[in-house]
């Protein structure tokens, strides 16, 4: 597409000058994240956030709108880093702000839903990334993945269609108040067939046959 460019910038942008395009994150993750970066050698800092340069849209405003890293972006802010570099994914800063969003909801660039699983008008997405609030469920569906529950994927936001998988299934007591417990079911879940549509699905055979049919999957063909 003509819009599409992979621009670095070579001048930091400051991490609160980056617009979220999700309203939630998982703090556990970033959690994760922030112990990950204080344990980085400190000679090294430097090289690690140019190489791990955020990805963002320019939007009308020429504001920058941050499509992914959402929770490096917070774990360094609350470390205290002031600026991260960025590479620019697509320039799109002439387009109306309705045409802006549906080409941002084309691309699967944006994920405007809260931490109950709802959709919300970009108007209420968040404007910086301190401000984003935290939805136990993704911080599951992260953790879930750290150990071995699903295989990481390229879909859009698969770590949050497993929030909303797991949302249906876990009470949010236990997601908040006992984790552990909440991952160990979310594990189980996570190998049955319950969950053979979701992206990084990697079921034990058999769970993986009940889950498909054993037509192969032929069966939930609408053509």
């Amino acid at each position: 597409m003509s819009y599409a460019i992979r621009e670095p910038s070579l001048h930091a942008t400051p991490i609160l000058d980056l617009r979220p395009t999700q309203m939630t994150l998982g703090m556990a993750e970033v959690a994760r994240k922030r112990q990950a970066w204080r344990a980085h050698d400190p000679g090294k800092l430097a090289e690690f956030l140019a190489y791990h340069m955020a990805p963002v849209v320019v939007g009308p405003g020429e504001r920058r709108y941050i499509i992914d890293h959402h929770h490096l972006a917070r774990a360094l802010h609350d470390e205290g880093v002031k600026s991260v570099f960025v590479v620019i994914v697509a320039d799109l800063r002439k387009l109306e702000p309705d045409d802006f969003w549906g080409m941002m909801e084309f691309n699967g660039w944006t994920h405007p839903y809260d931490g109950k699983g709802r959709r919300c008008d970009y108007a209420d997405l968040p404007k910086t990334i301190d401000a984003m609030e935290d939805d136990p469920y993704r911080s599951l569906a992260g953790e879930l993945r750290y150990v071995g529950g699903y295989a990481k994927d390229t879909t859009p936001f698969s770590e949050f269609v497993w929030a909303d998988f797991l949302r249906r299934r876990i009470k949010p007591k236990e997601a908040r108040d006992d984790f552990a417990a909440a991952l160990d079911k979310a594990l189980a879940l996570a190998k049955s067939a319950e969950a053979f549509y979701l992206p990084g699905w990697c079921a034990p055979r058999g769970e993986a046959e009940r889950g498909r049919g054993k037509d192969g999957g032929k069966k939930m063909r609408a053509d």
